[in-house]
């Protein structure tokens, strides 16, 4: 390793590389002073009309795709940012969790690059960028407590530091952005569903439709959506009018409010107990973050509990390289370097001591 490019810049520059799913990203990312780092070119390239007659991601396609795009949006990505690659630090790709067929492609890509400009290759977890994506326009200190809401995850986890995190709950069966994507489907919403749902919801009457909360009087701030579906399911054969689906769709979006809003009052109290420093931030990562009520009731619960809510930029809330660049820049000021042999890690948690939850007859 070419430990004259190691060290040649006091701001250090990362290449970001995303593809663990349906979106091909790369993204440029610069340490400042001031401690937040600037964002100098993050391109997303989704794939909506490749999956849309489907109602779903079909991996085989998306790794396609990724293979088709992964070049032009690397070089866009170098163009808009006007950095020449012999001013950059280190070369940071997502690792895992997410499709292996996807992951494959952005981490060998990253390899690769990384191996022919003889700079240090790092190897990020998708969550951890999550997690620490609002450190793209804002300083936190740890820890702080994270609710990590997508399509794949939903969990509330103390943030220690780099790659230190308790998971205090999550879901035991789906994910809440999965639960969004199926109410979607079901109510006729055109892929990608879910995040149209709370803008469908806004013709209906929120209290048409008395929908259950799974264990919202037990299991402490662990989760479950898999029954609301359900109930959603056995309602769509019954209703027949377009106004009944935006009262349907008003009362999921209602529902899975007041689930969040008691469930992160637990979540507090579990933070509290183990983190005895003053620090009460809440910051709340993932896709489903950019739900416009979603974030309001977050607000309001963390402003009656005395937490400092904290939400990235909507546009990082979704899949994105400048948030797993964000992950690399942290490992690279802390050395933490990987080898080119690291393989792709569909299932990767970011506390691996936490107990499995997930499956009928699951003992919370």
């Amino acid at each position: 390793m070419n430990k004259k490019k190691l060290f040649m810049t006091k701001k250090p520059i990362i290449l970001g590389i995303e593809t663990s799913c349906d979106e091909t990203a790369v993204s440029l990312i610069q340490d400042d002073e001031s401690g937040v780092p600037k964002i100098l070119s993050n391109i997303v390239s989704s794939q909506f009309d490749i999956h849309k007659e489907f109602g779903g991601v079909v991996p085989e396609l998306a790794a396609r795709s990724h293979v088709e795009k992964i070049d032009l949006i690397a070089k866009k990505a170098i163009e808009e940012s006007g950095v020449s690659l012999d001013k950059v630090s280190a070369v940071a790709a997502t690792v895992g969790p997410g499709l292996i067929v996807c992951l494959t492609v952005g981490l060998n890509f990253g390899k690769a690059m990384a191996s022919s400009l003889s700079l240090p290759f790092i190897g990020v977890n998708h969550l951890e960028g999550h997690a620490l994506s609002p450190k793209l326009h804002s300083k936190i200190e740890y820890p702080y407590l994270l609710l990590l809401i997508s399509g794949g995850h939903s969990q509330y986890l103390s943030v220690n530091g780099l790659g230190k995190y308790k998971r205090l709950g999550t879901t035991i069966d789906d994910a809440l952005g999965e639960a969004f994507d199926k109410t979607a489907k079901l109510l006729g919403i055109e892929f990608p569903g879910g995040p149209k749902l709370e803008k469908f919801s806004e013709n209906g009457d929120p209290n048409k439709f008395e929908l259950p909360k799974p264990i919202i009087n037990k299991g402490g701030c662990n989760l479950s959506f898999a029954g609301l579906k359900t109930a959603i399911l056995r309602i769509t054969k019954k209703i027949k009018t377009e106004q009944e689906k935006f009262d349907l769709a008003a009362s999921f979006q209602r529902t899975i409010e007041e689930i969040l809003y008691i469930k992160t009052k637990i979540a507090f109290e579990e933070f509290k107990k183990i983190n005895s420093n003053d620090n009460s931030s809440f910051v709340v990562a993932g896709g489903v973050a950019a739900n416009k009520g979603i974030r309001e009731k977050l607000i309001k619960v963390s402003n009656e509990n005395n937490f400092n809510p904290i939400f990235p930029d909507l546009k990082l809330c979704g899949d994105n390289a400048a948030m797993i660049a964000m992950v690399g820049l942290e490992k690279f000021k802390a050395k933490q370097f990987d080898s080119l042999d690291l393989p792709a890690s569909p299932r990767l948690p970011l506390d691996e001591n936490a107990k499995f939850l997930k499956g009928a007859g699951v003992k919370l």
